[in-house]
């Protein structure tokens, strides 16, 4: 109850005082601010996958906007040396507005990643734009078959079923890549688990599915007990350093990061920027009300 109290009065104080927490999980409001931190993360031996802050736009003109910035991010991080993923939100570039101008612009962005040999990511967003999502993702798969992927949600009870629904376009020299994840949005329960327990066997399940099945997941958790999991079957299927990662927020768990890269498991990390973060963080209070503890430590023990 105090936190869905905090939650809800938080969007409506200043930027500034909510800065305080956010810092600590986005890297900055510029490009230049992502570059210097993906940098870092190299040196330490971890990939990156930038993310451009936005979603839920109102007009097309926003939408190339935001095509065009994905553009020009992508020319400048592959300038400064950096070989990085992308991920972006449909709903950017008009996924619930125009559903084929959005197909235009990601596709734009995809070809201009597939150019450098780069790699673009399809965030997956609430339920009501799954199906549309899974569809990008197949359209997009078709004509740049190992430059684009899926994330799919354990939480959702439909996900096996879709990953098992993709497997047509599922081949050994352009498998399938799925960033797998708990899931974030609250949906209700009738097509979504809501038990710690029920979504971590789901999780597991699916993640089992896609390594059994030779295709190439990002084991997306800050979870102890699926990051074990995630190990058992990785050494039951004898599975290939190249045909998995393990990612990560940027600025949480850091130290359970740094101990599967010194096992020798490839990390990715997410790495947010933009003029739109305080959005995002508002939106993600709304939707995840125990953040607003970490908000309170941030503000009275950090700062």
């Amino acid at each position: 109850m105090f936190n869905k109290f905090i939650a809800s009065i938080l969007p409506y104080f200043p930027k500034k005082f909510i800065w305080i927490f956010s810092k600590a999980y986005i890297s900055g409001e510029t490009i230049e601010d992502a570059i210097r931190v993906s940098k870092e993360f190299r040196e330490n031996k971890t990939d990156v996958t930038l993310d451009v802050l936005g979603e839920f736009i109102k007009t097309l003109e926003e939408a190339e906007e935001n095509k065009n910035e994905y553009l020009n991010l992508i020319d400048v991080t592959f300038g400064a040396g950096i070989d990085g993923n992308f991920s972006l939100k449909p709903t950017s570039f008009g996924l619930l507005i125009d559903k084929e101008v959005c197909y235009r612009h990601i596709r734009e962005i995809v070809a201009k990643a597939a150019s450098y040999k780069g790699f673009i990511r399809i965030d997956m967003e609430d339920s009501p734009c799954t199906d549309m999502e899974i569809e990008l993702y197949r359209r997009l798969k078709s004509e740049f078959p190992r430059s684009v992927g899926l994330v799919v949600q354990a939480y959702l009870k439909r996900t096996l079923n879709d990953v098992k629904g993709l497997m047509d376009i599922h081949t050994s020299e352009s498998p399938l890549n799925f960033r797998l994840c708990k899931g974030i949005y609250i949906e209700p329960a009738e097509i979504a688990y809501k038990k710690y327990e029920e979504v971590n066997q789901h999780y597991l399940e699916d993640l089992e599915f896609m390594l059994s099945n030779g295709i190439y997941v990002g084991i997306a958790t800050h979870d102890k007990p699926l990051i074990e999991g995630a190990y058992k079957l990785i050494r039951k299927y004898n599975v290939p350093k190249n045909m998995y990662e393990f990612q990560m927020l940027y600025g949480v768990t850091p130290r359970l990061r740094e101990s599967i890269v010194k096992e020798g498991h490839r990390m990715r990390v997410y790495v947010p920027f933009g003029k739109k973060w305080f959005g995002y963080c508002t939106r993600r209070l709304k939707e995840n009300p125990r953040m607003a503890s970490d908000i309170i430590k941030a503000i009275f023990v950090k700062g």
